[in-house]
């Protein structure tokens, strides 16, 4: 589909720079853009790489243990019957844990060991509530550090990457608050989709 999307882009592109003689723009906008999306992916990369490490370290060190732990209590009420399997808690709050750290790629394993096993808990049948709890935590994590944000605001020459960080915990909060919401209060009316809990 994003494939697509592209496609009616660049026809989109070379109709406008036909249609309005500005053919050479178009042409060297190709050019630069594909220089600079190069240059904001090798900047991105480093950064990641940089806080992927700093994860590993807090692994290592036993502090995101630590935080997932902190984090039990509150993700226990959103997990039901799942919450009593440490297997599946454990790897539910690392993954919530290395998105609070603003760590998507960490975070996408962690995931996907996640969602495995709670859909294993639920014999593998349907779209459990748990999973879909999960997936929407995923969606809209809340980020105590935004790196993947600061790193492309450094790429695109910001003075002060990270002073975006009250809006993103403003924002991010209240969009895990409000799908969580919507979660509990849409879920009355699919029950034939609640059955594997």
């Amino acid at each position: 589909m994003l494939s697509a999307v592209w496609v009616i882009f660049l026809i989109l592109a070379l109709l406008c720079g036909g249609i309005t003689g500005r053919m050479d723009a178009v042409t060297a906008a190709v050019g630069t853009g594909a220089a600079q999306a190069v240059s904001l992916a090798v900047s991105i990369a480093g950064l990641m790489c940089f806080w992927s490490g700093i994860m590993e370290l807090l692994q290592a060190s036993g502090i995101a243990g630590k935080i997932s732990r902190l984090l039990m209590p509150l993700l226990r009420p959103l997990f039901g019957s799942a919450a009593a399997d440490r297997q599946a808690m454990e790897a539910v709050s690392a993954n919530v844990t290395a998105n609070l750290l603003g760590l998507s790629n960490a975070a996408t394993p962690l995931g996907l060991q996640a969602a495995d096993r709670l859909y294993t808990l639920t014999g593998r049948r349907g779209a459990p509530d748990t999973v879909l709890t999960l997936i929407t935590l995923n969606s809209a994590s809340i980020q105590l550090i935004p790196s993947t944000i600061a790193a492309v605001r450094a790429a695109c020459g910001a003075a002060a990457p990270f002073d975006i960080m009250l809006p993103v915990w403003g924002a991010s909060i209240a969009s895990v608050v409000v799908v969580l919401l919507c979660g509990r209060v849409l879920r009355p009316l699919f029950p034939e989709k609640n059955k594997g809990k």
